[in-house]
């Protein structure tokens, strides 16, 4: 796939702008056909998808592209299927006493043309689940993947291509100077999926356009252990969470904070946990994900590294590859705030632990950092777990496990300043991606007459009324 040039962007991207003021918008019925198309076209290239994923990983489970990628987002496409025409009806609103002979609704209108820039960990879902939630909004999309994974991106491609012409849907692939002219552009609305530092910059060019944008970004999600609870109940859903994808999720649970004297416990619990998960060397387990590339495996060694050496216990719970850039589990005990790992989002299956002696300063803890994109609670303490909810903010919640929010697809997804501006997934991701349009029809009487000129003393009546 040749990478594109602004010039050619621009000629896409007005392309799209003209079809869509042409042929306005879809219907439900072709909504729902487009939507049925893509998700065919998914389960037919299923092998090819799988297999594209562990070529740009290199060590990736083909059952697990399969579990974490394929099965969210066929879920939401026939979500968004089943849910269409209700969200598409136009939604009956209050009218004043005054005007009762007239008439109030909402339509959800669709924004236009949609710019969706998609991240490598989970580069199918990541950028197929809003394509498909595009879509179900009636917009037309202009789709970047990431050129981190390239035979992800030229499969992606494909399956657009076979589905939707180009004036409805096009892929576009580049680097960071495509995806800095990519995020430029007078889109009508910018969807973007990464990092806190690039998704400053996609706000920033959008931000000269009037574009609207929803960031999905990521952040140091916590885990808060309740005291005395079950540690090997938290230690394999821990792992689950952790070590899916190697760590490489934005929702991962980032660091623990579990009380003194759980400390230890924890830690034994975890590390079976993690040996349970895949017994004998992660290095060559068929069930484990490389490291993307080479790179991120040096950064996040220079984590650990960093941290060792300013007293962190570091266990290591597996051996690695280098050459392959396996990374197998490390688990940090004796962490401190000021260790480059707590310093920055992970983004790997390491898992720094810290403790503390009350629930108030755990909480405290959070809340001196940027907000998280997800938060997780292990504990059957409802006042304390009540308390917790109240006192943080944070992008979405899962107590007593991990990641399992993102699979609800009547809850909407998304961060809170750091880790993200704005939502979507289900009913929430087709709000954000129409437009709101407010409708009056005024009746044939109405109070509106008594409030113009020639004004009179049945004006004064009125106005004294309606200011009461």
């Amino acid at each position: 796939m040749p990478d594109v040039t602004p010039a050619d962007l621009n000629r896409i991207l007005a392309r799209q702008r003209a079809a869509f003021l042409q042929g306005g918008p879809p219907d439900l019925k072709q909504r729902r056909t487009d939507l049925r198309r893509l998700k065919a076209e998914i389960l037919k290239r299923r092998t090819d998808i799988v297999r594209a994923l562990k070529s740009d990983f290199g060590q990736r489970s083909e059952r697990e592209s399969a579990i974490v990628e394929l099965i969210p987002l066929v879920q939401s496409i026939n979500y968004m299927i089943s849910n269409l025409g209700r969200w598409m009806k136009p939604e009956r609103r209050h009218v004043s006493a005054y005007f009762q002979c007239g008439r109030a609704w909402v339509i959800r209108q669709p924004v236009g043309v949609v710019g969706i820039i998609a991240p490598w960990n989970y580069p199918v879902s990541l950028a197929l689940v809003p394509l498909a939630t595009a879509i179900a909004a009636g917009n037309r999309v202009m789709l970047k993947p990431s050129e981190f994974t390239p035979s992800t991106s030229a499969m992606i491609e494909e399956i657009v291509r076979a589905i939707f012409p180009p004036e409805q849907v096009s892929v576009v692939t580049g680097g960071g100077d495509v995806g800095a002219a990519f995020s430029a552009l007078p889109f009508n609305h910018i969807l973007f999926t990464g990092s806190t530092a690039v998704g400053k910059k996609v706000a920033e060019a959008a931000a000269r356009n009037l574009t609207p944008f929803t960031l999905e970004l990521g952040g140091k999600s916590p885990v808060v252990i309740e005291p005395g609870f079950s540690m090997q109940r938290v230690a394999d859903r821990m792992a689950f969470g952790k070590l899916t994808n190697a760590g490489q999720t934005c929702i991962a649970p980032d660091y623990v904070l579990v009380q003194e004297k759980d400390r230890d416990a924890f830690s034994t619990a975890y590390q079976d946990a993690v040996k349970k998960l895949h017994p004998g060397s992660y290095a060559r387990s068929p069930d484990y994900t490389a490291i993307l590339n080479q790179h991120h495996y040096e950064r996040l060694s220079g984590l650990i590294g960093n941290a060792e050496t300013q007293g962190a216990q570091v266990i290591r719970l597996g051996s690695d590859s280098t050459a392959d850039h396996v990374l197998a589990p490390v688990l940090l005990l004796d962490v401190t705030s000021q260790m480059a790992v707590m310093q920055e989002e992970i983004f790997g299956p390491v898992l720094p632990v810290l403790t503390y002696r009350t629930l108030d300063e755990a909480i405290a803890f959070i809340n001196a950092r940027p907000r998280p994109l997800a938060l997780y609670y292990f504990g059957d303490n409802r006042a304390e777990r009540d308390g917790l909810l109240k006192r943080t903010v944070s992008g979405n919640v899962t107590i007593n496990g991990t990641l399992l929010h993102i699979a609800q697809d009547d809850l909407p997804f998304g961060g809170v300043g750091d880790s993200g501006i704005g939502a979507y997934h289900g009913k929430e991701g087709f709000i954000a991606l129409t437009h709101a349009r407010g409708v009056y029809r005024q009746g044939r009487f109405n109070a509106a007459t008594l409030l113009q000129p020639p004004f009179g003393k049945l004006t004064d009546v009125l106005t004294n009324l309606i200011l009461r």
